[in-house]
């Protein structure tokens, strides 16, 4: 079937619409491929569903390649599943809840691994049902806080996730190692750069965790790669080396100081080298602590206050710590806080006052740099003063160690050797090997071979469909539009007829039809009328078709133009080689 740009359902727009955030973004809304109905949600025009198909299809190819089977869960859900599994509590205001006539509550699923792990549990109970791993491709919802950036962070979206069920762990990395395989020939099908990094679990839970990421300088998520070795991660899952212990025994003292109008790292390291100057060399940030306070607000309303403390050349990397204190979110430490605790010196706080066996009560956890033996300056929670030489061990103690300090270009390899250098990358597919967790809180258990009831363990893998249309746009397109890779495009070829005369119009008719009879996909823009060829030569090059074939004034001299949209090379061909041409060119 052969669509026209004349009855096509389609507006493209010349100017980028003032929402659009990202290039994707802008060009998916002018190329006519998507329309905003609400904030972050879009209806797919056809040319989008094109190209949200053509990903699908692509999954679902390698999907059932491995002998994953395909089904369909409702998007509405009841409430008792996720209740059991504590989900219901821990998604706090980032899913939608509604409830029937009836007073029931239910939601919109924001993601099926309760609905997976009773369906498995309803119909098998043997060790000989399994391994099994059957998957869906649907729309999923999340009442997210700030949508942006169109597909890539919107409160409905499309994801393929699957799930596998293994009677040992065995068979866990078995499954774990498939789906791996599996979603590399898919994303290298999909035709964009991307890389896999280690990462957290989140609400998951479980251990072996690896996310796909998409390389895009806009990407929201940093990742890290070693200069010399294949340590790759997402800075969520960074693990900084706790260092040795060091020796104290010679460290003088803590002793207070006053440092007046020092509220800042940088006032305060100033101030120590012109009142307190080193022997050595000058003081840094470096040799400070950083104590930050927030607010932990967790599912069931209740408020919790925290103290962080980090090297002072550091700042808290938020995006880490809401991944290590997950599921409660991040609030700021406000004046009414304040107010709250009159023993904290704004400014001035020092772990002396900090930890929940000291005055305030205030968990303190510390960044693993501050381990035992190291010396420090750090608030004397007086205003105007701070104290020099307090160590680690000697003359406090955190309550705990987290990862939450940034992770900057040029820091050590966890494992030992080389840099880290950092990017930045959009998620595609996230990997998990769940174990037992949702099958502990659900009661999943099959007989083993011994007739003994067992706990299954399960493997949960995602791939964001929609998410991939912006990703791909992402990756490829340029300055004058989408450059879509073969595979997935909407169409295989946009014939362009460019010109007033009829015999144009015939000639480029005819192409439409001999490629369709072969099979390939044809966007013919017959317009007519005040549509110059200028402005159809701009509507190719924005809605991206990887073969452009124009009909024009070449005809005369019996050539037509086959134009490559991405590298934006063109080649004059024989009319009447046309058709094997572009035919050859779509199947190489």
């Amino acid at each position: 079937m052969i669509s026209r740009m004349s009855s096509l359902f389609v507006r493209t727009l010349r100017e980028d619409p003032a929402d659009a955030e990202v290039p994707s973004h802008r060009l998916l809304l002018r190329a006519g491929y998507i329309r905003r109905a609400a904030p972050g949600i879009y209806t797919w025009l056809p040319l989008g569903l094109r190209v949200l198909r053509k990903i699908e299809g692509i999954i679902r190819e390698e999907m059932d390649g491995i002998g994953a089977q395909e089904l369909s869960f409702p998007a509405l859900l009841p409430r008792e599943p996720y209740e059991a599994t504590g989900r219901w509590t821990e998604y706090g205001d980032g899913i939608f809840r509604l409830q029937d006539r009836k007073g029931a509550d239910y939601l919109l699923g924001p993601t099926h691994e309760e609905m997976f792990t009773l369906v498995v549990k309803d119909l098998y109970s043997s060790y000989k049902d399994l391994p099994l791993t059957i998957y869906q491709i649907q729309t999923k919802y999340r009442d997210e806080a700030r949508p942006r950036a169109g597909l890539l962070r919107g409160r409905e979206f499309v994801m393929k996730d699957s799930y596998s069920f293994d009677v040992s762990d065995e068979g866990l990395e078995t499954s774990y190692q498939k789906h791996r395989d599996a979603y590399i020939r898919i994303f290298d099908r999909l035709g964009f750069e991307y890389v896999i990094v280690s990462a957290m679990s989140g609400a998951m839970g479980g251990s072996m965790s690896e996310e796909f990421l998409a390389r895009a300088d806009n990407g929201e998520d940093t990742y890290v790669r070693c200069s010399t070795c294949d340590y790759a991660a997402n800075v969520e899952a960074v693990r900084v080396p706790t260092p040795a212990p060091v020796a104290y025994d010679d460290v003088p003292a803590a002793h207070a100081e006053q440092t007046p109008d020092t509220p800042t790292i940088q006032t305060l390291v100033d101030h120590l080298n012109d009142a307190f100057p080193r022997d050595d060399r000058p003081w840094t940030a470096a040799d400070t602590l950083k104590n930050v306070l927030v607010v932990l607000r967790h599912p069931d309303g209740t408020r919790e206050p925290l103290a962080i403390g980090v090297p002072g050349d550091r700042e808290v990397d938020l995006k880490r710590l809401d991944a290590q204190v997950y599921p409660a979110e991040i609030e700021a430490f406000d004046e009414k806080d304040f107010a709250a605790y009159p023993m904290l010196a704004k400014g001035y706080i020092g772990p002396g006052v900090l930890g929940e066996k000291n005055e305030s009560g205030i968990r303190f956890l510390a960044d693993p740099r501050i381990g035992e033996g190291t010396r420090w300056v750090t608030g004397a929670n007086v205003d105007g003063s701070h104290v020099i030489d307090l160590v680690a061990g000697r003359d406090f103690t955190p309550d705990g160690i987290i990862e939450a300090a940034e992770v900057r270009e040029g820091d050590a390899c966890p494992n030992g050797d080389g840099t880290l250098h950092t990017a930045r990358g959009i998620e595609m597919g996230h990997i998990f090997a769940l174990g037992r967790k949702f099958a502990d809180a659900l009661d999943l258990k099959v007989l083993d071979e011994n007739g003994k009831l067992v706990t299954v363990t399960m493997g949960s893998y995602g791939i964001g469909a929609s998410r991939a249309v912006a990703a791909i746009a992402e990756g490829t397109l340029d300055e004058i539009g989408l450059a879509w890779p073969r595979e997935v495009a909407p169409y295989d070829v946009h014939i362009v007829a460019a010109g007033k005369d009829e015999t144009l119009f015939a000639a480029a008719e005819r192409i439409a039809h001999e490629l369709d009879k072969q099979g390939i996909e044809v966007l013919y823009d017959d317009r007519t009328g005040k549509i110059s060829p200028g402005v159809k030569f701009k509507d190719a090059e924005l809605i991206g078709v990887p073969t452009i074939v124009v009909v024009g004034k070449g005809l005369a001299d019996g050539t037509i133009e086959v134009k490559d949209r991405a590298s934006g090379t063109s080649e004059q061909v024989h009319a009447e080689h046309v058709v094997d041409h572009v035919v050859r060119l779509v199947r190489a």
